[in-house]
């Protein structure tokens, strides 16, 4: 926002409030309330508001401020946002990025803690992009914002409170592979015996499991973070699963047509005669999200995610 007065932040209780998890705590303070905005409670009127404001030449950045809140602006994101640019032969921009607080783990009531990125990945002309450390969450939201397309910006809301080492440089001063690697997955933790693919809110519990399968079976766990979910960068999962001969891919949304689907279908195509076994996912299960008090038998653990790393063992 120092380096663009065109950047604009919008959404419910953004500026006064710093936004329900005080992510732009103190923005209004810094930029006034024509730049950080707080609208009514209403996400059509949000991205609507947005895709016009891009069109005059800003940068928009909107707030939803659960997942579960996003639907009544879905209309404006799938048929507007990600389409205006192909509609106009090329002729009109849209660099809006929409921030979306999303997953479970924090004991949230209904329509607080869904995963609802298999939606925007379906959708062609929509950037879909997700951090798992502070370090990228710092990096990738400037990168988002930057960008000239539209992207979903999903903020796994658990891990808001993780800690880490983060490189402040403005992002014009990086390298340029840095201020142009939105798109690229990356390996987390090296490993020889299997290879375990995840993002967002489930890259540190897969990491947790690589630490105890480590320690109590002597396995080497390959763990890559995904970071972007559209467009999918596979090359690392390719390449490491010919390794290793065994992927197994976790997140937290239902696994029917999900972007576990996908990624094992890729990884079929391009690497099937160096697999030692199917690959396999774990995954929330296929039933809305359940009450809080239930998300942990939801939710993806450890002890689920080393199952799967057995059974891909036992073939």
């Amino acid at each position: 926002m120092q380096a663009d007065p065109k950047t604009v932040i919008m959404g419910e209780d953004v500026g006064k409030l710093g936004g329900v998890f005080r992510i732009t705590d103190g923005l209004q303070e810094l930029f006034g309330e024509e730049r950080v905005i707080d609208t009514p409670l209403a996400e059509s009127a949000i991205v609507g508001t947005a895709i016009g404001l891009a069109m005059r030449g800003f940068r928009p950045v909107c707030e939803i401020q659960f997942d579960g809140f996003v639907y009544p602006a879905f209309d404006q994101i799938v048929s507007q946002l990600a389409k205006m640019h192909y509609r106009s032969a090329g002729r009109v921009r849209l660099p809006v990025t929409i921030r979306i607080p999303y997953g479970g783990g924090i004991g949230a009531v209904e329509h607080h803690s869904e995963s609802p990125e298999a939606y925007f990945c379906h959708t062609a002309g929509l950037r879909v992009v997700t951090c798992s450390n502070p370090a990228d969450a710092h990096l990738m939201i400037q990168q988002a914002v930057a960008s000239d397309d539209p992207v979903i910006f999903l903020e796994p809301k658990r891990r808001y409170w993780e800690k880490g080492e983060v490189d402040t440089t403005p992002l014009a001063d990086l390298p340029a592979d840095l201020r142009t690697g939105l798109h690229s997955a990356r390996v987390v933790r090296p490993g020889e015996d299997a290879t375990v693919v995840a993002y967002g809110p489930m890259v540190r519990t897969c990491l947790d499991a690589a630490e105890v399968a480590a320690a109590e079976d002597g396995r080497s766990l390959e763990v890559i973070d995904l970071r972007s979910l559209s467009p999918l960068d596979l090359d690392p999962v390719i390449e490491s699963t010919r390794r290793t001969g065994r992927l197994v891919a976790v997140h937290e949304a239902p696994s029917n047509v999900s972007l576990s689907s996908e990624i094992a279908a890729r990884v079929t195509e391009q690497a099937f005669y160096h697999l030692e076994a199917p690959v396999l996912r774990v995954t929330g299960f296929d039933t809305p999200y359940p009450p809080a008090r239930l998300e942990d038998h939801y939710l993806p653990d450890v002890d689920r995610i080393l199952d799967a790393v057995d059974r891909s063992f036992g073939y």
